[in-house]
């Protein structure tokens, strides 16, 4: 009889530390109202503290795993580093006396988390054995997960009764936990016992990792092109009531949870046909939404459906990069990058087709097009069938 392998504690602290990065990435998005009066800005400028945070993970925190690397400092010595340089950052936000100090503070805290985030997923790697790495890493994920359906929402209801600056002190308190469980829990390392920037660096040398890292990109900026408009879509062309958007994102919350939880059990022995059916589902939940017209219930389905997949897949994801090369630092934060990246591309493509005046629901046909693209990029007679090997 086989016993079924218990994951290490560590890998649940893990899973907070990004929950509570997470959180403070889209906080922003439930206070905007609040943060335009404080700092006498509109609410396009409050957006841009969403952008520069995502911009500050896209391109910084490559750079910075780069610079551990070079100096030889141990992934767990690296990630309690990155995380007193975010608390210092988020202090800064939660205290910030002008809109500028805001923009550069949530611009560093975006930088650190990226770092901290791939270090996760490295440590996460190393801390079980391979045929665990997927549900391990379904685990850590989940409080990526989790940020949208009970971080952000606590966020906004701190701001309603208590003020933003309480919501920003939260976020100061969530990751000093986080960084003082993390020195004194993770396994002692001895700085140098990760390989060196140049052999990392080789490993990129692969083109079934780059392709794992183009079907990740692509099935995020799919599943965001549609989903950062979903509130306008939902209420103006569908007819729901506004005050129902809330319970209905947290029901699309808990899809993503329950899409994440199936993804992390068959991630490891399934990898590619995960990803296969799963941008296959992703079609037809867009397209769905998309041609869905005033029935609010088909709507309302199609929206949770499109919750249990793209975001949903991300074990899937990971598990492909992965198989395509050694989980190291550069590798992960690379792909946290590039998943970055798809956010913004996504959200931007969907923005813009709806200033051209194709309507409201044009993103979601933008999503569906990006997500074939992505079916394109997996495209193997193998990829519908099981494999534990890269197909690329």
């Amino acid at each position: 009889m086989t016993t079924r392998y218990t994951l290490p504690a560590t890998v649940y602290l893990l899973s907070f530390t990004i929950f509570s990065l997470v959180t403070a990435e889209f906080m922003v998005a439930g206070m905007m109202p609040a943060l335009a009066d404080a700092f006498s800005v509109s609410i396009a400028q409050v957006g841009n503290l969403i952008a520069f945070y995502a911009l500050g993970m896209a391109l910084g925190g490559p750079p910075v795993i780069m610079l551990l690397l070079v100096r030889r400092v141990s992934n767990k010595h690296a990630l309690v580093g990155l995380l007193v340089l975010y608390v210092a950052a988020a202090a800064l936000a939660a205290a910030a006396p002008t809109y500028s100090v805001m923009l550069i503070a949530r611009c560093l805290m975006g930088i650190s988390s990226a770092a901290c985030i791939g270090l996760c997923l490295t440590i996460c790697a190393a801390l079980v054995p391979i045929d665990a790495r997927g549900r391990a890493i379904s685990v850590v994920l989940a409080g990526l997960m989790l940020a949208p359906v009970a971080g952000v929402p606590l966020m906004a209801w701190l701001e309603q009764h208590f003020g933003w600056r309480a919501s920003g002190w939260l976020i100061v308190a969530m990751a000093s936990v986080c960084t003082l469980l993390a020195a004194t829990r993770l396994a002692r390392v001895e700085p140098g016992s990760e390989p060196a920037l140049s052999q990392q660096w080789a490993t990129l040398n692969r083109r079934s990792l780059w392709a794992a890292y183009l079907t990740s990109g692509l099935i995020i900026g799919a599943t965001f092109a549609g989903f950062s408009y979903c509130a306008p879509i939902l209420i103006d062309a569908a007819g729901l009531q506004p005050r129902h958007l809330a319970p209905l994102l947290a029901l699309y919350g808990i899809a993503n949870l329950l899409g994440n939880y199936v993804v992390g059990r068959v991630a490891d022995r399934y990898t590619m046909p995960a990803l296969g059916w799963g941008l296959a589902m992703l079609v037809v939940s867009l397209s769905g939404f998309a041609l869905a017209g005033e029935q609010l219930w088909l709507n309302i389905g199609f929206f949770i459906m499109l919750g249990l997949t793209g975001v949903a897949l991300n074990p899937a994801m990971v598990a492909r990069v992965m198989k395509a090369a050694e989980p190291t630092a550069l590798v992960n934060i690379l792909h946290t990058s590039v998943i970055t990246g798809g956010l913004a591309v996504g959200s931007w493509a969907g923005g813009a087709v709806i200033e051209a005046g194709y309507g409201l629901r044009a993103p979601l046909w933008v999503g569906v097009g990006i997500a074939l693209v992505g079916l394109i990029s997996l495209w193997r007679p193998v990829v519908f069938r099981s494999t534990t090997e890269p197909c690329v």
